[in-house]
């Protein structure tokens, strides 16, 4: 099986892969070891041309479904600040579990979880804090898209191939100016929001590596635009956020 097959069967269930299901979540947290690694490494963060950030990330496709997990590390900065997050979805991209932790300068951590027909987050900003709980009309399906977690928009291009490209001649193809819509969850900002994914065709961005012809996508919704640039691995290779000096690139 092709890369971009195993990367497309993370987060949906496509029209070529229509006899896979949901698995029933288990009690324990998958292992790293239990999966097989189908993208990882680090993306750096930039704001006015100088580094901020850096997320260093390992997705992985298990019997169950797909585990992303993620760390993000300030840089250049008075103290650094660390978090960490996991994401477990189902073989059809439904949420199983998030969980997304501060390891410092503070203590802090937060779980969604569906429940029924929605999703519940629980969070807390240290042991002597009681413990908050917020419900949400958002199905399993939601996406995540959390602050300092890039990943998580790699996660969500790979949902709109399944949902809006096909396979032709072993290839996947995108129609240009397509568009799906998506429904996100922002856990750090208790928020949730519509989105809109849409295929731009392809473009040439130059990368350290030299130019590159990339495969751009956009994402839409009223908190801002972000322009993403994936190469024919369908890996994100470069993000930006349109009309703000933000940008993140795979290292």
């Amino acid at each position: 099986m092709k890369l971009i097959y195993r990367l497309l069967a993370l987060t949906i269930a496509l029209v070529w892969c229509l006899a896979a299901s949901a698995a029933p979540a288990p009690k324990e947290k998958e292992k790293e070891h239990e999966g097989k690694n189908v993208d990882s490494g680090s993306f750096g963060v930039f704001q006015n041309g100088h580094r901020v950030g850096t997320e260093t990330f390992s997705i992985y496709q298990t019997s169950n479904g797909s585990v992303i997990q993620s760390e993000f590390k300030t840089e250049n900065a008075p103290t650094q600040d660390v978090q960490t997050s996991e994401m477990q979805l189902t073989t059809r991209g439904d949420i199983r579990h998030y969980e997304w932790k501060e390891v410092s300068p503070e203590k802090a951590q937060s779980v969604v979880v569906p429940n029924a027909d929605f999703l519940t987050q629980k969070w807390s900003s240290g042991p002597q804090e009681k413990e908050h709980e917020q419900p949400y009309l958002l199905p399993a399906s939601t996406s995540i898209l959390d602050d300092y977690f890039f990943v998580h928009r790699e996660v969500l291009a790979w949902k709109f191939l399944g949902a809006a490209c096909k396979q032709d001649k072993g290839l996947v193809q995108c129609p240009p100016k397509h568009r799906a819509q998506f429904g996100t969850l922002n856990p750090h900002q208790h928020s949730s929001a519509a989105l809109s994914a849409e295929s731009l065709g392809r473009e040439k961005v130059t990368l350290k590596n030299g130019p590159q012809e990339l495969n751009k996508m956009e994402l839409k919704n009223d908190a801002g635009t972000w322009d993403l640039w994936l190469d024919d691995q369908w890996k994100v290779m470069r993000m930006s956020i349109v009309g703000e000096h933000t940008e993140v690139v795979r290292d």
